[in-house]
């Protein structure tokens, strides 16, 4: 599945309950209002994401099946391997994991964070739709 585009968020739910486990609360107040532009680039296994707001742009890449540090907006850094599945983009890491997949002309994007099985989970749905599509690189 290529999954490359200049992806713009359409529609979220559960963004701040979401936010208030795995970011600080600078992160919370700025991301609330801000709906995030993403590129991603794929080239066969690599990719690169550019997150743009208009407060700052993130870049990180990353090879499939291979760990990879990735550092938030806040300065955190952390460790994530991203797996291709069915079609979709698994990323696993310490504190969530995160489902990306293509479901017609927009990119799905799922956080899931766990929590002890007494307390429960909190999930993070983002729907994105590719406003300007990059064609394949077929080198």
């Amino acid at each position: 599945m290529d999954f490359s585009g200049t992806w713009r968020v359409h529609s979220e739910e559960n963004l701040e309950d979401f936010l208030k486990v795995v970011a600080p609360e600078m992160v919370i107040k700025m991301r609330k209002d801000v709906k995030p532009v993403v590129v991603i680039e794929q080239n066969d296994k690599l990719f690169t994401f550019t997150v743009k707001t208009p407060v700052c742009t993130h870049v990180h890449s990353f090879s499939i099946g291979k760990e990879s540090e990735i550092t938030t907006v806040d300065g955190s850094k952390f460790k994530c391997t991203v797996r291709e599945e069915n079609g979709k983009l698994i990323a696993e890491t310490d504190k969530f994991t995160s489902v990306r997949e293509i479901q017609g002309d927009n990119m799905v994007e799922m956080y899931l964070r766990f929590f002890n099985l007494s307390i429960g989970n909190t999930t993070y749905i983002s729907v994105l739709f590719c406003f300007f599509s990059v064609p394949a690189n077929n080198d």
